[in-house]
């Protein structure tokens, strides 16, 4: 395993709910080709924080690549939900368009 998945659970220990943690981590386990582990880690942070914006396109990117289409399409769909509401116009743009390449 890689010394930086070590030092990210590391610093989860002390933080198990940081979303910015948990997507670091997701992300170096995507890195790994570990898709599994890494949707365990999106999903968690949207359990923690339906806010946390990043973690939609990422979630979304993961569902398209392990062929889960409709999931891909509601995760975009609710991350431009979001995005929206909390006035993040670069990422409701980069989840509109990862929808539209995905639904078009």
């Amino acid at each position: 395993m890689s010394d930086r998945i070590e030092k990210l659970k590391a610093f989860l220990n002390d933080t198990p709910n940081d979303c910015f943690l948990n997507h670091a981590l997701a992300l170096e386990y995507i890195k790994l080709g570990d898709d599994t582990e890494a949707k365990l880690l999106f999903e968690k942070n949207i359990g923690t924080d339906v806010n946390y914006v990043a973690t939609y396109y990422h979630l979304g990117k993961l569902l398209e690549r392990i062929g889960e289409q409709e999931e891909a399409i509601k995760i975009y769909e609710q991350g431009m939900a979001v995005a929206k509401k909390v006035g993040d116009n670069h990422s409701y743009n980069e989840l509109q368009g990862a929808y539209e390449d995905l639904v078009y």
